[in-house]
């Protein structure tokens, strides 16, 4: 990777969203919690929620990533409460595609992913990127089930 390649791949925008991930740390009693790993990197993130209905009340993360993961995080937890579980499913498959299938970035209220579009070329870092939102739907679904 060449240097102008890292300079935008880490773009200020990618940065500047690492430095303000909201929610950061532990619900102290989640209705679900979730743990993701990635093998690829050893990104790791853990998700609490509590929910109201069909709805996140509340949400904490802690983000071990890249900073390519914490930019994702980050948009997230400015979007999650209020959101329901198809909805947070639709914005990660959204970026999934944004990433793979070279399609247009996600849609409010997701439309801030859009600055991790140079990370389409560099498949190795998609599961970091992916991380957060997939945590945070395991944790929905233990709040489910528990």
């Amino acid at each position: 990777m060449s240097d102008a390649d890292l300079m935008q791949l880490y773009s200020r925008r990618i940065l500047g969203l690492t430095a303000s991930i909201p929610h950061q740390g532990r619900l102290k009693a989640p209705d679900g919690t979730a743990s993701k790993r990635s093998p690829q990197c050893g990104s790791t993130v853990q998700v609490d929620v509590t929910m109201a209905g069909e709805r996140v009340d509340d949400f904490a993360q802690e983000v071990r990533a890249c900073a390519l993961g914490q930019a994702s995080a980050a948009v997230l937890g400015g979007t999650v409460l209020g959101r329901t579980r198809d909805e947070i499913a639709a914005g990660r498959d959204a970026l999934s595609a944004m990433l793979t299938d070279a399609a247009s970035p996600p849609a409010a209220p997701f439309a801030e992913l859009e600055a991790l579009l140079p990370a389409r070329d560099y498949p190795n870092r998609h599961a970091s990127i992916l991380l957060a939102w997939d945590a945070t739907l395991a944790a929905i679904d233990a709040a489910r089930e528990g």
